[in-house]
């Protein structure tokens, strides 16, 4: 099977980020990099750079290449954000050992999914690394002890989560606590990703978690293959429209994994070929070798279907975290998640339509010991709603 997903409908900007960015250079690259630079729009490539979080990466790489002349306000520009996100994930590693020290002091286990101690472990250095927010996984057990911690701490909650008779613990995986004074956010997670979908338990990863060389205080975060799924399935589920999270996959595989584990792990709960995808992905843009191990378990047919699907969201610059999304990308990447699925997810997937929504409530409000009476009410109140938006649409 060719192997080969050409680069040629994404921006000439982006193709000069990817240049910049992948590790090996020769005079060729450099060469086409010159050739980039007669066309580019400049402060295209520096939204680009922005929207993909990447621009530490490209701030370092840009030092190290004398080569390629770029605008001094676009350089000045990328060095300014580098220095603001270094101090930002030193922030959030004080905050994040803070955290991890009263939860573990209070006997609730904690694994971190992101920020600081990927930055660290990926790239070896916190500055090359952005992130928004701290992550972390609990079981679902320590919910309500860790609120009451997080309230104590001056965290407020964002109590977007609507819900009937418990549907929010299988459809959604996290709820978010802010901090007004410290601005800094904070995602609990009590699963891995939204459901419905199968993934192992927080005791399964906690028998296999690492311990983080970030920070002086213990800080834990999840085992080498349990991470390397965690980031394929996550990138996968936002479409890879963002580069950092394909940037995270192309440092994964310059690590020690045990592909075989990795594999073992996506087809007992989840599907193969979304891991198929990321490497295709990875190797098209950062021009990543998939080891042996990784391209006999994942390399199909169907994953490279995958990984062309999602080159859409890289011919534009697709936000999937503003709100609302315009018609023809919501229904674009609903889609694209449903082709992800495997058999058995799909029909988990559909067969959720018949459990309870909250808008059910919300069409007939009902007292909470009649709530079982919404799933024979279900098709009615689904079709009620559909009927009278056509009417007043």
């Amino acid at each position: 099977m060719n192997q080969t997903l050409p680069l040629t409908n994404i921006p000439q900007e982006l193709k000069l980020i990817l240049e910049l960015l992948r590790n090996q250079h020769d005079d060729q690259s450099e060469e086409s990099w010159v050739n980039y630079t007669r066309s580019i729009d400049w402060n295209h490539f520096f939204k680009l750079a922005m929207h993909h979080r990447v621009y530490p990466l490209l701030h370092v790489k840009l030092n190290e290449n004398k080569k390629l002349k770029i605008p001094k306000a676009v350089s000045e520009k990328l060095k300014a954000q580098y220095e603001h996100n270094t101090i930002k994930m030193l922030y959030l590693s004080g905050e994040m050992e803070a955290v991890s020290t009263l939860f573990l002091g209070e006997n609730i286990p904690t694994l971190f999914l992101k920020g600081p101690v990927i930055a660290e472990h990926l790239y070896q250095n916190l500055s090359l690394r952005t992130s928004s927010d701290l992550d972390f996984l609990i079981s679902i057990e320590h919910l309500q002890k860790a609120e009451e911690l997080l309230v104590s701490l001056g965290y407020e909650k964002d109590d977007y989560i609507q819900t009937v008779l418990g549907d929010w613990k299988w459809r959604h995986h996290h709820v978010t606590y802010f901090h007004p004074i410290k601005r800094i956010k904070l995602e609990i997670h009590w699963r891995l990703n939204p459901g419905p979908s199968s993934e192992p338990q927080f005791k399964e990863l906690w028998s296999r978690k690492r311990l983080s060389t970030v920070t002086s205080s213990p800080v834990y975060f999840l085992g080498q293959e349990d991470l390397t799924v965690f980031l394929i399935s996550h990138g996968a589920r936002h479409g890879w429209s963002r580069l950092r999270w394909l940037a995270d996959i192309h440092q994964i595989l310059n690590q020690d994994i045990e592909w075989k584990l990795v594999y073992n792990l996506f087809k007992k709960h989840s599907n193969y070929h979304v891991g198929g995808q990321a490497l295709l992905l990875v190797k098209a843009c950062f021009q990543s070798s998939i080891p042996e191990g990784a391209h006999k378990f994942f390399i199909t047919k169907k994953a490279k279907r995958l990984a062309q699907g999602a080159f859409y969201y890289l011919e534009q610059m697709i936000n999937l975290h503003t709100e609302p999304l315009a018609e023809d990308i919501s229904a674009y990447h609903s889609r694209h998640l449903f082709s992800l699925m495997s058999t058995q997810q799909k029909a988990w997937f559909l067969l959720s339509f018949l459990y309870p929504y909250p808008e059910d409530a919300e069409t007939l409000p009902l007292p909470s010991y009649l709530h079982f009476f919404y799933f024979p009410l279900r098709p009615v109140l689904w079709a009620w709603r559909k009927t009278r938006k056509q009417v007043f649409s």
